[in-house]
């Protein structure tokens, strides 16, 4: 592995550590800034809680948008970065894939984590709360929201994304 230094103990004192704190009901995320914002099947609010700063060279989205990736809820880049989607029954983005690892964990509702196989094949797990499916980076991807009831009650799937500031890039197909 690599060889890294463990910092050294130190005490925090509630104030620093009310900075990162980020209560769910507290948060309001954004639902533009991504190239399929505007596509009725897409609408869906994403939350940026840590990190997510813009991919630095601009040759890629940020996952969460433009809009979020400005304000994060715990304001910190420490290799990781978090956030939720929340919306209704049928939404969810188009394939796509990251630079980096993504890792999606169902937190209300049924998500449908999908992805393109070898042979260009659409295949897919159903994920219940607390369910996880961790994709690596390159592998083309989408989730949505396929839960049962109210068409419009939202459902909230958590998103975890390696690296200080994540790229996504949209396929060509999606974008058409």
């Amino acid at each position: 592995g690599d060889n890294h230094m463990m910092p050294e103990a130190r005490v925090w004192t509630r104030e620093e550590m009310m900075k990162r704190v980020a209560l769910f009901k507290d948060q309001s995320g954004s639902k533009e800034g991504l190239p399929e914002s505007h596509l009725p099947q897409c609408e869906k609010e994403l939350i940026n809680i840590i990190g997510f700063r813009p991919p630095q060279d601009g040759s890629m989205e940020s996952p969460v948008g433009a809009n979020s990736s400005k304000r994060a809820a715990i304001d910190i880049y420490e290799g990781f970065n978090m956030g939720f989607v929340k919306c209704k029954p049928g939404k969810g983005p188009l394939m796509h894939n990251h630079d980096t690892n993504e890792t999606f964990i169902c937190m209300t509702g049924r998500w449908r984590a999908s992805w393109e196989n070898e042979d260009g094949t659409i295949e897919s797990e159903d994920l219940d709360p607390l369910d996880v499916i961790s994709f690596p980076p390159g592998a083309i991807r989408r989730f949505e929201n396929v839960t049962d009831g109210p068409a419009d009650e939202h459902s909230v799937l958590m998103f975890v994304i390696g690296g200080d500031s994540p790229g996504a890039e949209f396929s060509t197909e999606a974008m058409a």
